[in-house]
């Protein structure tokens, strides 16, 4: 009996958590609900945005993937990568000419949201931009 209540909790878990789609238009693990990435406007270039998130993934961690969605124009590039073992996305997307938006996603092993992380790699892309 204690075998059979352990598994239906288990399945319930299980059909409770699932996949997400992340900020870069991919699925992943996930345990938390609500707000769980953030996103900055700057008067830049898609390329100089672009190079910047680049630049704060390599710096801060390991970058894995860089992704150009085909279903859109060259207007929007991803960038996935590991900081502080926490999986981490950052779409880049030009909304206008002169206006790129990035949004930043980050997730542990766990699937957990790591708001603080986001919040700070956001504001080191923007400061990368300065220099």
């Amino acid at each position: 009996m204690k075998q059979f209540i352990f598994a239906v909790l288990a399945g319930a878990a299980i059909i409770a958590t699932g996949c997400v789609k992340t900020v870069s238009d991919t699925n992943a693990f996930a345990m938390s609900w609500g707000k769980d990435s953030v996103a900055g406007r700057y008067p830049r270039s898609l390329d100089q945005v672009y190079q910047a998130a680049v630049a704060v993934i390599q710096y801060n961690g390991v970058m894995i993937q860089e992704y150009i969605p085909h279903d859109n124009t060259n207007a929007t590039r991803s960038v996935q990568g590991r900081v502080n073992d926490r999986k981490v996305w950052i779409r880049v997307e030009a909304v206008a000419p002169n206006i790129t938006q990035v949004d930043v996603e980050a997730r542990s092993n766990w699937g957990t949201r790591d708001l603080d992380l986001v919040h700070e790699l956001e504001k080191q892309v923007a400061l990368q931009l300065v220099r």
